[in-house]
């Protein structure tokens, strides 16, 4: 029997209306704004009533490989395994970026039979959202540019300008650019650069923000450079914040959209988790654990990156208390982990295997530190045998955590059901605040060395005099923010080849930068990357319309 691409499951499938969906959270019609049949923004005004506390639950995953782990779709088989079971609950996702979809992550909508539908406008361009928050990122750079051609009343140093542009797409030509160029009609000659929408501040802040009068005000607080005598000049000294906040009001209301089973899901915000702090937005989550008794939410990447941010970050922030954490985990990836290559997973190696668990067992350990119920789902694949399931379940049960073999890739819901009865068990009690891995008032180059030490297992960090002058400066007026580290998420290192769970790594501090609007402080390490490049063949090679007119090559 030919097995279906996930285009082509969605497309086999029948949508129910929108507003059948929206009944399941008790949602009236008036609470809708609607994008055709299927899709519709929820209006947050008209939820000041619902005073539900839902259970927050948290997937994140083991280090990616390219075998996949398949955290999103283990996201939505839960939560269809929840309604399956009788309980009410939401799923709370991240909208895709154009830049993967096209280069060679591809889409973000989980795969299978545990989808959220329409994946093919979910993954491109949506309710228009991140080009909202584009829009709003470009008009701030055009406004600085603007200010100096008409006479720079702020004396801002050109040579400090650090708001750059962005563009939802993967483009490594537009990293470093010249602007302003074609003489003096044009304005003052200077470098530029490009970041990916997902790793502007904009979207950081979006993802961050309670209420509009909140993103305004950290809208404001953006930083955009400084002047000659290293004074801050921020967005609302060159009276973007109002315009800004403007363009983004209507994007700022989350989305919602259904499961292939017919279940609300809430999709809204998208920052990555190498690059920034990799959650859907605040908004979306307190909406979604005033409608629901379950929400199941995933942080970006591996547990090392997202969640750690998730729980440090966006918990810090938004006053959440996760209630439990799955860690998704693939027998294929563990194997990779081990050594094995790509081209023989599919054969048994339990050798590979056992090696590989280390990657596991670390990241087991350090979902521990927070004080929430850790569980594993490991994704089921058909290549995977008894041999190796039962190692993976052994290795668990030696570290008092229950594992399962979820199905749901194949099954939807059915096959994740015993996960969903655990989570369950699990969170019947109300649990305590969580413990976050570091204090507010530790000095920031602390926190740096706490989250390198206690999570990716470092000896230490390093960076050169300039940097350690930038976090002794830092200190004074923003030694309270946490710790938004931008690495590779292939590894535990910054070394991507570093498979497993390497021990002793040096972690080297290649780059700070201060986002005053999000509060936090990005620390960029190695060589990573905020304008991602295309690979030698990207997806968009694949991608095209039928003769139907209908979308091809999309995953």
């Amino acid at each position: 029997m030919d097995v279906l691409s996930d285009i082509e499951i969605a497309r086999k499938n029948q949508m129910a209306p929108i507003e059948k969906v929206a009944s399941k959270l008790k949602l009236e019609e008036d609470s809708l704004q609607k994008f055709g049949h299927h899709i519709a923004k929820i209006d947050t005004n008209t939820l000041k009533n619902q005073n539900k506390n839902g259970k927050l639950i948290l997937v994140t995953a083991i280090s990616p490989t390219p075998a996949g782990e398949g955290k999103t779709t283990t996201s939505v088989g839960l939560n269809d395994a929840l309604n399956k079971i009788g309980k009410q609950s939401l799923v709370c996702l991240r909208e895709p970026s154009l830049g993967p979809c096209f280069g060679v992550k591809g889409g973000a909508a989980g795969g299978g039979y545990a989808q959220v539908v329409p994946m093919d406008k979910i993954n491109l361009h949506f309710t228009g959202d991140f080009h909202a928050i584009t829009s709003a990122h470009n008009l701030l750079a055009s406004m600085i540019d603007n200010h100096i051609y008409w006479g720079n009343d702020l004396n801002i140093d050109t040579r400090r300008i650090v708001w750059g542009r962005v563009v939802d797409l993967n483009d490594r030509a537009l990293r470093n650019t010249n602007i302003n160029l074609g003489g003096i009609a044009n304005g003052f000659p200077r470098e530029d650069k490009f970041d990916i929408t997902v790793a502007s501040e904009v979207m950081a802040i979006f993802c961050l923000s309670t209420s509009l009068s909140d993103l305004q005000k950290r809208l404001g607080n953006i930083i955009i450079g400084y002047t000659r005598d290293k004074k801050e000049i921020k967005a609302r000294d060159v009276n973007a914040d109002g315009a800004m906040t403007t363009l983004l009001k209507d994007a700022f209301l989350p989305n919602l959209v259904q499961t292939l089973e017919e279940n609300p899901a809430i999709i809204h915000g998208g920052p990555f988790a190498n690059i920034a702090h990799g959650c859907n937005s605040l908004i979306a989550t307190q909406t979604a654990l005033k409608l629901s008794d379950y929400v199941v939410t995933e942080a970006g990447f591996g547990a090392d990156l997202g969640a750690e941010k998730f729980l440090d970050i966006k918990c810090r922030k938004g006053n959440l208390n996760p209630s439990a954490i799955v860690i998704v985990a693939t027998v294929r990836a563990l194997k990779m982990h081990g050594g094995m290559d790509k081209k023989e997973l599919k054969n048994e190696n339990l050798d590979a295997l056992k090696k590989g668990l280390s990657n596991l067992q670390q990241h087991i350990s350090n979902m521990k530190i927070y004080g929430v119920p850790v569980s594993v789902a490991i994704n089921h694949f058909i290549t995977d045998t008894d041999n190796e399931l039962s190692i993976i379940s052994e290795c668990c049960d030696d570290l008092g955590i229950k594992s399962f073999n979820c199905t749901h890739w194949s099954n939807g819901g059915a096959g994740a059901e015993t996960l969903a009865k655990h989570i369950v068990d699990v969170t019947t009690e109300e649990n305590p605040k969580i413990n976050h891995l570091y204090p507010d008032e530790m000095k920031l180059w602390d926190k740096v060395k706490k989250i390198a030490q206690d999570i990716y297992g470092a000896k230490d960090i390093i960076a050169d005099q300039k940097i350690r002058t930038q976090f002794d400066e830092l200190q004074e007026n923003y030694g309270h923010y946490p710790i938004c580290i931008a690495k590779t998420q292939y590894s535990f290192s910054t070394d991507p080849n570093l498979r497993g769970a390497p021990k002793d790594h040096i972690v080297p501090i290649r780059e700070i930068r201060l986002a005053a609007g999000a509060e936090f402080l990005v620390v960029v390490c190695d060589k990573i990357m905020t304008m991602p490049g295309l690979p030698r063949i990207p997806a968009a090679n694949a991608i095209h319309l039928n003769d139907d007119g209908e979308i091809e090559g999309l995953f």
